[in-house]
């Protein structure tokens, strides 16, 4: 196994080997959450074109198993807010010091073999190098509780290259109104909303 880096990605063979391992570990995720996790093709195409951002691939023999994207100009992301971390980290936001993990992927046959620790070292070693507040985010389905779950499995990765402080920086949830079982109720209440409305006129 070894690993190799890339900023920008420009090679077309190398872009469709990344593609199809990155669809391929996110067929679960894109089907278990609401939020749009997956990008498609040209997104996929324009973060890996983007030389801001460092792609790390891991490979065993020559398939790549395992990459993560970092993008180290958070003011190119759509994902995150600049103001926030302008307000918030003022020093590490000037210094262009917050980087953001657009995505990490493991093939899901090679989950177990290490390999997300593999990649880990080679690619938080250099943020931790460069002192670099590493912004990431996780679905539900990989971090259910507050406490556990992926966003411990990064804080322990970020122990084997020197440290560093795990900090929670905001919940997002879901709701949707679902009307689907209420066809008899809406009927009754667009009735009386024009009942009021004809006494008002």
């Amino acid at each position: 196994m070894f690993v190799t880096r890339h900023s920008p990605v420009t090679d077309s063979v190398l872009k469709d080997q990344l593609w199809t391992l990155y669809a391929r570990a996110y067929s679960r995720t894109a089907e278990e959450e609401v939020t749009h996790e997956m990008l498609d093709r040209i997104e996929f195409n324009d973060q890996l074109s983007d030389a801001t951002n460092r792609a790390w691939v891991v490979w065993e023999d020559n398939l790549p198993v395992a990459m993560t994207l970092i993008a180290t100009d958070v003011r190119r992301t759509r994902w995150l807010s600049e103001h926030y971390f302008k307000k918030n980290y003022p020093d590490q936001f000037a210094q262009n010091r917050v980087h953001y993990v657009v995505w990490a992927v493991v093939d899901p046959a090679y989950v177990t073999k290490g390999v997300s620790m593999f990649m880990a070292r080679q690619a938080m070693a250099v943020e931790a190098r460069e002192g670099s507040l590493l912004v990431f985010d996780m679905p539900e389905s990989n971090q259910p509780h507050a406490e556990g779950g992926a966003a411990e499995l990064m804080h322990r990765m970020a122990r084997q290259v020197g440290g560093a402080s795990l900090l929670p920086l905001t919940v997002q949830r879901y709701y949707a109104l679902d009307f689907s079982q209420s066809k008899v109720e809406t009927q009754n209440t667009a009735e009386s909303t024009a009942q009021s409305v004809s006494e008002l006129a």
